[in-house]
Parts: structure tokens; sequence; C-alpha cells
């Protein structure tokens, strides 16, 4: 069935819906009309949750680099620093070496 039917269909119900007190007398109409617009629903929903999922697969990839370029900087900035403290308890080592000759 193609779009253009689906909508015919679904039109054609609206109008028995208003035009009659089927919807409201027979239970098995109500429940045919129940099927078609709850059908038509979870194809809308559908649609959006493979929209959704294409975007999201197109954006992914991206975020996940930025991220892991982001942590692999994280880490060497880490190191540097390490490095950085490292020598400085080595400095302050020889400072105060030298300090304790000048007392003597």
């Amino acid at each position: 069935m193609t779009d253009t039917e689906k909508k015919v269909m679904v039109r054609l119900c609206m109008k028995i819906l208003t035009d009659t007190d089927l919807y409201e007398a027979d239970k098995e109409v109500r429940d045919l009309i129940d099927w078609i617009y709850i059908s038509e629903q979870m194809k809308e929903n559908n649609n959006k949750i493979r929209s959704l999922t294409g975007e999201y697969k197109q954006i992914e990839p991206e975020c996940r680099e930025g991220v892991r370029e982001k942590l692999e900087r994280m880490k060497k900035l880490c190191e540097e620093r390490n490095d950085l403290y490292e020598k400085q308890n080595e400095l302050k080592g020889r400072r105060e070496k030298l300090e304790q000759s000048f007392e003597r």
C-alpha cells in the first residue's frame, strides 16, 4: 500500500468518525480504526528513530575521535607535569645541599 493510499484510508476513517456514530456503536469498527491510527503512529516513530540513528552514526565517529585526541593530550600533559615535578624535587634537593654548605 502506498503512502497516498494510506492517507486516503485514514481520511476516510476520519470522515466516517465525524459523520456517523459507528465508532461509539461498533466495537469492531472502533478497534479497526484504532489499529490503523496506532499503526500510523508506530510508522512515524520508526521513521524518526531511523533518522535519529542515522544522524547519531554520522556524528559519533567525529566525537569519539575528538575525545580520543583530547585524552591523548591530557595524558601527555600529565606526563610532562610529572616530569617537571621530578625535576623540581631534584632541584629542591640540590638547593638544600647548597644551602647546607653555606651554613658551614
